[in-house]
């Protein structure tokens, strides 16, 4: 499930909806926005399966004149620090200038006939801020087959602060919609502030 918009009202509204812990996660995401006026927002919702555990995710994502704000909740089951179940929030707040790229992969079925406008059976939007990074190394290797010299290693390194997968099939296509349009509004807020 996913929800956009623009305004304040709009959404708490969202956050009420996803009926994931409410009260807690518009008080951090509100807390995190404070008085700036709200452009788009994003609120997305995610079940996953751990053993045998249903465990429930929330993100929600929030454009600000000046900020990019992320906000993850995630409950956990009672554990040895814990005797009852609890629930983690975090929220982060980016300036826009610092959001290095907004990464929009569609999947679309059919592309030998695929018409605009069509909603795409699945989109990632992936948007990096230099915060996490991930490095992928492997053993270098040249041509020569029989080779045993050390050539060190060889690698890349991703900017991963955020990957969001929203789906037709799981969510939707109105939520595959809505954060398409937040990964738009997100670009153009970016691109005005180079």
């Amino acid at each position: 499930m996913a929800k956009t918009g623009t305004t304040t009202q709009g959404l708490r509204t969202a956050i009420e909806r996803s009926g994931y812990y409410p009260a807690l996660v518009a008080e951090a995401v509100e807390a995190a926005v404070g008085g700036e006026q709200i452009s788009s927002y994003l609120v997305h919702q995610e079940t996953t399966f751990d053993s045998n555990e249903v465990r429930r995710h929330v993100t929600v994502l929030v454009l600000t004149g000046t900020r990019f704000i992320v906000s993850h909740t995630d409950e956990q089951a009672a554990d040895s620090s814990s005797p009852t179940p609890y629930a983690t929030t975090s929220t982060e707040s980016v300036k826009l200038p610092r959001i290095s790229s907004v990464v929009v992969s569609r999947v679309v079925g059919n592309p030998e006939s695929y018409t605009p406008g069509t909603v795409p059976r699945e989109v990632v939007l992936t948007i990096g801020w230099g915060a996490v990074s991930r490095i992928d190394l492997e053993p270098a290797a040249c041509g020569d087959t029989n080779c045993e010299a050390d050539h060190g290693y060889t690698g890349s390194s991703t900017a991963d602060d955020l990957s969001l997968r929203v789906s037709e099939a799981g969510d939707g296509p109105e939520a595959v919609r809505q954060t398409l349009a937040f990964a738009q509004a997100l670009s153009e807020a970016t691109a005005a502030t180079r």
